[in-house]
């Protein structure tokens, strides 16, 4: 069997960046009787050289993603490549795909939260995401909740052709001693204990409730350190006790979860949430709400609230203590129920 992927994300800085280089990674890794045809953008492909394999070959191309040349061009690949399929780990399969084809699907947010997407971009996202849920031979959802908000929008007939297949932290987030870690709170300045959010401040996010909740504890005696960026960030009205940390590397990140009083987020959907799983790994006591996938990930003994500032910043009072480590998932694990179904 020859599988194609789209790798074309895999330099990105967001989770489906993280999803794909791990994924494809450890898929690699495996002695499977599989060859692996990777479609990548020209000089964005620093990541796989370090693996000892030659069981897959690259194939370059720079059209961009959503845009007009990519429906254009990688059909002609995908067709000279020779591959029996092609596995997305995005949504955004070419509409006139000439092979068979699986997608993992991560959430539906802009059906649910446009944020500042233009109706044209929307009505593209959704023309695309039907295109893909209807035709693929099967889908992956990284939640049942993500599954359900498939079956729910785009029919129950479409149940039996999903499987759900949860993420993983990366090793970056395996735990650290404090003096490894000691020279990072110098690097950003953090002489106080801290709750930590990382995440972009998109509006289903609802970072100001998180900000306005801890205004509310009126304490000197902690900060509240959010990792994000985006235009959005800059929206974002801050009170004394509350900085923004831009562009933090995997491992200063691992530091920055060790040393944190608790993870937290007022997010109010999440498909996924990949920094509760690097909490956990990290050994972070961590605070979500009820909303979206994050019950259903977050690990035993978090603490799981209503999104309202009275209860986050009643959870912030009492943090919860940390998370059980014994009970991680590893990307070998999601890479061999993922090849699973590519099998199928």
């Amino acid at each position: 069997m020859t599988i194609g992927i789209d790798c074309r994300f895999a330099t990105t800085s967001s989770g489906l960046g993280s999803y794909t280089r791990e994924l494809v990674t450890h898929l690699l890794k495996r002695k499977d009787d599989v060859k692996y045809v990777l479609f990548v953008n020209p000089g964005d492909h620093q990541w796989l050289p370090s693996l000892i394999t030659n069981n897959y070959s690259l194939i370059t191309n720079n059209s961009r993603h959503y845009s007009l040349s990519e429906q254009i061009q990688i059909p002609f690949l995908i067709k000279r490549s020779g591959i029996d399929l092609l596995f997305s780990p995005h949504f955004n399969v070419p509409l006139f795909c000439p092979v068979p084809f699986v997608a993992t699907i991560h959430d539906l947010i802009l059906h649910r939260y446009p944020n500042q997407t233009s109706a044209i971009k929307q009505r593209a996202y959704r023309l695309l995401m039907k295109h893909t849920v209807k035709k693929a031979k099967a889908l992956i959802a990284v939640s049942t909740f993500t599954a359900d908000e498939i079956v729910k929008t785009y029919g129950k007939e479409l149940r039996k052709k999903i499987t759900v297949i949860h993420e993983a932290a990366g090793n970056e987030f395996a735990r650290k001693s404090a003096a490894a870690c000691g020279p990072v709170l110098k690097k950003y300045d953090l002489p106080k204990p801290f709750f930590l959010y990382v995440g972009n401040a998109k509006e289903h996010k609802n970072v100001q409730m998180l900000i306005d909740a801890y205004k509310s504890l009126d304490s000197t005696e902690t900060e509240l350190v959010l990792v994000t960026g985006g235009r959005e960030s800059n929206d974002l009205r801050l009170c004394d006790g509350v900085r923004i940390v831009r562009d933090v590397p995997a491992p200063d990140l691992s530091c920055l979860y060790y040393f944190a009083v608790a993870f937290v987020t007022a997010s109010l959907y999440e498909g996924f949430g990949l920094p509760v799983l690097e909490a956990q790994a990290s050994g972070c006591p961590v605070i979500v709400t009820n909303t979206g996938s994050l019950p259903e990930i977050a690990p035993e003994g978090s603490r799981i609230v209503e999104p309202t500032v009275e209860d986050i910043a009643d959870a912030l009072r009492d943090p919860p203590s940390p998370p059980d480590m014994d009970k991680m998932r590893t990307w070998g694990e999601v890479a061999s129920e993922t090849i699973t179904v590519l099998r199928k």
